[in-house]
């Protein structure tokens, strides 16, 4: 049969048969925008194609000897859909396929998608199948412990992913570590505005089918779904990912807000590949971007994008291609210059979120842009930090350390899993005498006191009735060793061992709303307005943000409180945790960098205390008076320490009746009865005081008396030595902290004499906590670059690559503007399709290109969104802000602030002012303590108007808050937002001030210049490493991003050699790949 144009007269149409189900394919104005319907009538306006709809009664119930006849076939399969008999008449008739048939049962099974995937080399992430016979069937292969299953000796940690193998079922599981909280969520198909629910108390992974079990892929929070129209056509569009809280993102038409991306040249080739394999023209699949990596995790068949007239444009040609060359090769596959049918497309609005935030007060030009935001944020309130040491030889515990250190006598062991914590309650529980001994006994003080704290641990252990390794943790080191005689050897055996119990340092309900509340504040207050701002900018990928957290269960709880509130997102705070914040404990972790100068620092100030401060203040500047040593300790120090031990008596003996009471009644009771009073499992998704434990008189949150005593006696006894007389000043801050919690958590208790405690603690603490860091300003520089040297360098990194970014943003607009005018004549007279091009040279453009990122891939492997802006619907697709947030302790903030405000007396800064005015030094000498949600923001703006090779182009803001930085003790009536707070146990956190002048002007070049000595350098940060077992939620310690170029298209400039003549040929080529402007993914 011979084919031609229909429109010129020449033979007849080509028979397109779209053998679907109806509900598949709607036509029409009333369904104007289902896709299906949108995309054949673009083929038809052709002129060349005849379109012709079996309909639901052929397909279901006549033979296929009466099907319609037809050149090419389009056909998938969906639910009720009779994919033998299409085969059969695709065998018969053997039309041109689309989609071919056979290779859609794959589909319908997980594991062959995977074998399929794998067989051409297509990347799917780590899995292993788990297949039953029967429901609940053992399997001697399958082994599941607390926090991670083994299948055939391949062990994957939580977080892991169960998916059921037969692909129309769609549960699929998330299942997290301890750790991180964990519990299970459950992914579903969109119902209304959910598409996944979190169900904290499940911990067990289903047995009653056959499942995959696949690792954890941490894409930040995004999903990107890709659809190819033939191998050579790609389009990607990324959403919000149902792993972080569940709510589906909607504009006001009701349909899940998603934006178009760019894919890499590596993705691409995927694209490619899976069309391929599959042998499915048009096909749907899913991506995971991880660590700079993508991975297949799904393949769906048949899909196209929904409400895009552009793709449906571009998708109408190329299939008028692909048709045309199977059925009439001889005519020409050009794309006329005008497109045929006339679509008045409805202008999207340019606003589409449901749930908005709130517009910006910006203080720039109308010539800035914001470019970057890099904030360093302390955790919020906690509870005070504990720890208890005692010195075991009973049976039952040195049998335990050694079932958990593989039974070597000499090595220490630490045990923070909910098994090994249980076992370690059940021995405690036997060891712990049920009465206490009289003081009229003969019972030794040593024997009393290891009594009390055995039961302290008891109640330690006992506290939450859930155990989570995110907040205690205990550790055993043997002490003594005997020999023994075995059978004909001797053997050594533990009698003796150090037992450590770290607990406390709990965020608390408060802790979580202020992070809460700071990321609201962030997202409201720190990004210029476009509609609405932040969440507008985040929804449409021109948002890079990442966030990192120390490795501190506060900190990481602090992280992803702060995520949720800048966010906009719901739910619990471990699958946000686990989706969005990265742990970084090398950077945002420990002080042994700086251990010997801080003891230093601290036999110093112990020094300056107790010989008098006003002698050495004596001797300071009056006009810098935080140059002198010990600036901020109170002249009278020396006479406040003997109140402060008076008044920590006075507390500690309160406490201890209270105490006394508990235990008292405990002692009626058996030791296997106790009612835990508080679950701690469920605290970290609270964020208001538990009202029945105050109204019955109780503590606030999980501490009962026993261990409140135990708290304020360890205090009592550390803080002063009697036999000789010596004052521990290091406790100074713990005495601080215990009274301010108590105050603000514990005021229902009404203990006499804690608020002149207070007054007199905050008054050394002020003193002391600054000066721990270093006594004097050389000092304090010299510390503070020890401790926050790799988190500087990371912030030196961060600026140089949102730098980078911008001039390479720049110097493409620029290119792209001259260069239109000649590209459209190109075209004109080509007449030449954008997307379609030889397979060969898809190969190679993507090889080349493949390579050169890989190259940089080893070093930067951050996941890279960009959005599509031929498919975007956004007013400035170009502009691009990069976040970068640090949660980390106390010691951080300190130690950061300490560089930037003294890193000109460093002997190679000679001369240079300080990076901090003088009006803000003396306000940093006043703000005595950094307090819980203190934060230190640098924000660069680009001036557009500003010349690229100009030092001024780029200017930074530095701002600072002291947190929640407001005494418990202070109510102000006439601040109704405050005192609401206080009644709630919660301290409003102060907002940003300058730590420049007004008018003042620092440029990124001098923000190197003066930071530069103290920062790691880039090349000195090592590459990620994948620990063995689960050390966090992420595979790597910590994303770290390298001094390169970011995009594909400007690897040339990676020396700084932007303007290169020799550079321009292969530049222009990898402009076009990675915008998908000249090759075959015309769409990507």
């Amino acid at each position: 049969m011979v084919k031609g144009r229909g429109n010129n007269g020449v033979g007849k149409k080509i028979t397109v048969g779209v053998c679907v189900m109806e509900k598949k394919v709607k036509c029409g104005p009333e369904v104007f925008s289902a896709p299906m319907g949108q995309i054949l009538d673009r083929l038809q306006a052709f002129g060349e194609f005849e379109i012709i709809h079996f309909g639901d009664k052929v397909i279901l119930e006549d033979p296929i000897e009466r099907w319609p006849i037809c050149d090419c076939l389009i056909a998938f399969h969906s639910s009720g859909y009779p994919l033998e008999k299409a085969e059969a008449y695709a065998a018969l008739r053997k039309p041109f396929l689309v989609n071919e048939l056979e290779p859609q049962h794959l589909l319908h099974d997980r594991r062959k998608v995977y074998e399929c995937l794998e067989m051409y080399g297509i990347p799917v992430p780590r899995y292993a199948l788990v297949n039953r016979d029967k429901p609940y069937q053992e399997l001697e292969y399958f082994v599941e412990e607390e926090d991670f299953v083994e299948v055939h000796g391949q062990r994957f940690w939580k977080p892991f992913v169960e998916k059921p193998v037969h692909g129309d079922d769609h549960r699929i599981m998330i299942y997290y570590p301890s750790a991180a909280g964990g519990g299970m969520k459950e992914l579903f198909r969109k119902v209304g505005n959910r598409s996944s629910e979190f169900h904290p108390e499940v911990r067990r992974v289903r047995r009653e089918g056959s499942y995959i079990y696949e690792e954890f892929m941490p894409t930040g929070g995004t999903d990107v779904k890709v659809y190819t129209v033939g191998p050579e056509y790609a389009h990607a569009e990324a959403r919000k990912s149902p792993v972080v809280d569940g709510v589906v993102m909607r504009n006001p038409d009701g349909k899940e807000v998603r934006y178009p991306v760019l894919l890499t040249p590596n993705e691409k080739q995927m694209a490619r590949e899976v069309c391929i394999a599959f042998r499915q023209g048009v096909c749907g699949f899913d991506l995971l971007r991880c660590e700079g990596r993508s991975y297949v995790c799904d393949v769906n068949g048949w899909s196209f994008v929904k409400n895009s007239y552009k793709y449906y444009d571009d998708a109408a040609c190329v299939l008028r291609k692909m048709f045309l060359d199977a059925k009439a090769p001889h005519l020409s596959t050009t794309i006329p210059p005008i497109l045929p049918w006339k679509v008045n497309e409805p202008a999207q609005p340019s606003e589409g979120l449901t749930r908005q935030g709130s517009g910006i007060i910006g203080s720039f030009g109308q010539a800035e842009e914001l470019r970057c935001v890099i904030a360093i944020i302390r955790h919020g309130d906690r509870t005070p930090k504990q720890k208890v040491k005692l010195k075991v030889t009973e049976e039952k515990l040195l049998n335990l350390m050694l079932k958990y250190n593989g039974g070597r006598p000499r090595a220490e062991t630490k045990l923070k899993s909910a098994v090994q914590l249980q076992d370690l309650l059940d021995a405690t529980r036997i060891l712990v005498p049920r009465t206490r001994p009289s003081p009229g006994s003969d019972s030794e003080a040593e024997d009393i006191e290891h009594a009390e704290k055995l039961r302290q641990v008891k109640a330690v252990l006992e506290e939450g009735g859930h155990f989570s390794g995110i907040y205690r943790k205990v550790q055993l080191k043997p002490l003594k060793w005997v020999k023994v005689a075995k059978a004909d050897t001797e053997e050594e055996r533990p009698i003796e061992a150090l037992m450590v119990l770290k607990y406390g340092g709990v965020l608390t309900h408060a802790g979580r709303k202020q992070a809460e509340e700071l990321g609201r504040y962030f997202r409201n207050n720190m990004y210029p307005g476009e509609g609405t701002g932040l969440l507008r900018l985040h929804s449409t990928y021109r948002h890079d943000l990442k966030i990192y957290s120390s490795d501190e269960g506060r900190v990481q709880m602090s992280a992803a409180a702060f995520a949720k509130g800048l966010l906009d997102l719901e739910g619990q705070l471990t699958p946000i945790l686990v989706s969005l914040v990265s742990k970084d404990s090398s950077m945002l972790d420990g002080l042994d960098n700086a251990s010997i100068e801080m003891e230093e620092a601290k036999a110093r100030l112990n020094d300056l205390i107790t010989s008098g401060v006003k002698a050495v203040q004596a001797n300071g500047s009056s006009k810098r008076p935080w140059m002198v040593d010990g600036a901020g300790l109170p002249l009278n120090a020396a006479e406040l320490l003997p109140t402060l031990v008076k008044l920590t008596r006075k507390v500690t003996e309160q406490v201890r009746l209270l105490a006394k009471d508990e235990d008292e009644k405990l002692a009626e009771t058996t030791s296997y009865d106790v009612i835990p009073p508080y679950d701690q499992a469920r605290a970290l998704g609270k964020t208001n005081i538990d009202v029945d434990r105050i109204a019955a008189g109780l503590p606030c949150g999980s501490e009962g008396f026993l261990l409140m005593y135990a708290r304020w006696r360890k205090l009592e006894r550390d803080l002063y030595n009697e036999r000789k007389d010596r004052y521990d000043i290091t406790q100074i801050p713990d005495v601080y902290d215990s009274c301010k919690y108590d105050l603000l958590h514990n005021a229902h208790l009404n203990i006499d004499g804690l608020d002149e405690l207070f007054k007199v603690a905050q008054l050394l603490a002020d003193g002391v906590i600054p000066n721990e860091y270093g006594i004097n300003p050389k000092q304090k520089l010299k510390i503070g670059s020890k401790i926050a040297r790799r988190l500087l360098g990371k912030i030196l990194i961060d600026l140089r690559n949102t730098r980078e970014e911008a001039i390479n943003i720049a110097e493409l607009k620029s290119q792209c503007q001259s260069s239109t005018s000649i590209k459209n004549v190109k075209e004109h007279t080509d007449h030449q399709p954008k997307f379609v091009i030889k397979n060969e040279e898809s190969r190679r453009t993507s090889f080349t290109s493949e390579k050169s990122m890989d190259q940089d891939e080893d070093d930067d492997k951050e996941i890279k969104y960009r959005l599509d802006p031929k498919y975007a619907n956004v007013r400035t697709p170009e502009r691009h802000v990069r976040t970068r947030l640090y949660f980390t302790s106390e010691s951080h903030i300190h130690s950061l602030m300490n560089v930037l405000r003294y890193c000109n007396l460093d002997e190679s800064l000679q001369g240079e002012d300080s990076l901090v005015c003088n009006q803000a030094l003396e306000r940093l000498l006043k703000t005595k303590e950094l307090d819980y949600m203190s934060y230190i923001v640098l924000r660069m703006f680009e001036n557009t108007e500003v010349n690229l090779e100009d030092s001024k182009r780029y200017r930074l803001e530095m701002t600072f808050s002291r947190g929640a930085d407001l005494s418990p003790l202070e109510k102000n009536d006439d601040d109704v937002e405050a005192a609401l707070l206080h009644q709630e146990h919660t301290l409003p956190i102060m907002g940003p001030e300058r730590l420049q002048e007004v008018g003042s002007y620092l440029t990124l070049d001098r923000m190197e210049q003066m930071v530069r000595p103290f920062a790691m350098p880039a090349e000195d940060f090592p590459p990620p490493t994948t620990p063995q077992g689960f050390s966090g939620y992420f595979k790597s310690a910590g994303v770290l991003e390298r001094l390169v170029n970011l995009w594909p298209f400007h690897k040339h400039a990676a020396n700084g050699n932007h303007e290169k003549s020799t550079s321009k040929t292969s530049s222009k080529t990898k402009d076009k790949s990675s915008l998908g402007g000249g090759d075959s993914f015309g769409t990507i």
